[in-house]
């Protein structure tokens, strides 16, 4: 007989040691390197001015600055709100012209990225300054005026840390009633069919709903917490209860190995700004991990902002997961699966061989097995 328990003590020392400087290593690589590597890069805002006019030639000069750290697209106030309001940018610099010389504004939003949008601040404010100081002393009667900052969609420190904080409860509130629910199982020999692992799914998901809206209320009872964002928080329950209980089923407590290591991966890149992240980090991590869907969805409906875009790809995605994750959970399936659990033994140790006729054995009297033609074995 081969196994771990025939390895000699040196080997398996060995072995373990290497198996944790290899977690160490993948987990660095893809949780605390996306973060530690991350740089704006082309960061996406926009400086808005009259179609015609001095200000408007002012925006051009702005927008051949900042390098590569930024990438300016030059409009007008009305379309650059839009494109803020699209997520398309995170900020906006608009330029006006007042009674005492032209203005700045610049104009953030409380349902984009807090990450992206303190980035996008810094670097408009700036700008704005030294534009308004450099127009100011071309025009002598003109005086430079402060660069203000306006906030469309006001939210609280609640509303900036809670979407990414809902998302992960919900993701380990669904793995961990998922992985008891198959330890329970598999030590009390119970066989989970499809509809036990369905009620499961939605029971999960109904719970998790009222625990993260109470959290949500309890956090900060000026965030919306409409019916359209219990629904998306349902959405998102169900959703990665169903994903998780579809590969638990396939492999059984196995699927703590993929489901585990996800937490850690993904809420570390689903908050970042992805023009800060490496490109390998953007397209390997960040660009599919559910987290960043669910994040920036409930960011813009907690603010009231159910309308963004980003809200619609969530809703797709997530649904997508659902479907997924059911069609795998309801699935007839027979006994092979990973996560099934056969029928108990008897618990006196009796295995019925079903044989019923065994040559060259004696009978319980003495007489010859063909003589009992229906006796059974028993041990």
């Amino acid at each position: 007989m081969t196994g771990p328990a025939r390895w000699g003590r040196g080997r398996l020392v060995v072995l373990t040691s290497l198996v944790g400087a290899l977690a160490a290593v993948v987990l660095g690589f893809l949780t605390f390197g996306a973060q530690t590597t991350a740089h704006p890069e082309h960061v996406p805002v926009a400086v808005s001015a009259p179609e015609s006019g001095p200000l408007r030639a002012a925006a051009e000069r702005v927008s051949g600055q900042g390098g590569d750290a930024l990438s300016w697209r030059v409009t007008t106030p009305a379309e650059g709100r839009r494109l803020l309001g699209d997520k398309e940018v995170y900020g906006v610099l608009e330029l006006a012209a007042g009674q005492s010389g032209p203005s700045a504004t610049v104009v953030v939003s409380g349902a984009v990225n807090p990450t992206g949008t303190q980035i996008a601040q810094q670097a408009l404010t700036g700008a704005g300054q030294a534009l308004t100081a450099a127009l100011a002393q071309a025009n002598p009667g003109a005086a430079a005026t402060p660069v203000r900052v306006e906030t469309v969609h006001q939210t609280t420190a609640a509303g900036r840390v809670a979407p990414l904080g809902i998302s992960a409860l919900a993701w380990v509130g669904g793995l961990a009633a998922g992985a008891v629910l198959t330890l329970l199982a598999q030590r009390g020999g119970t066989r989970l069919g499809p509809l036990a692992r369905f009620s499961h799914v939605l029971g999960t998901s109904v719970l998790m709903t009222g625990v993260l809206t109470g959290f949500l209320a309890l956090w900060d009872s000026s965030l919306h917490l409409g019916w359209d964002t219990v629904g998306f928080l349902w959405l998102t329950s169900a959703a990665f209860a169903a994903v998780q209980g579809g590969l638990l089923r396939l492999l059984g407590v196995r699927a703590m190995a993929i489901l585990g290591p996800l937490y850690l991966l993904a809420p570390s890149v689903a908050s970042q700004v992805p023009e800060t992240l490496n490109p390998a980090y953007e397209a390997l991590l960040w660009s599919w991990t559910p987290f960043r869907f669910s994040t920036e969805a409930l960011r813009s409906l907690l603010v009231g902002a159910s309308g963004a875009p980003d809200v619609g790809t969530g809703i797709w995605v997530l649904g997508a997961l659902l479907a997924a994750g059911l069609l795998v959970v309801l699935w007839p399936g027979g006994r092979g699966s990973a996560g099934e659990v056969a029928e108990p033994q008897s618990p006196d140790g009796v295995v019925d061989v079903g044989v019923d006729e065994a040559e060259g054995l004696p009978g319980a009297e003495g007489e010859h097995p063909a003589q009992h033609r229906h006796a059974r074995i028993r041990r």
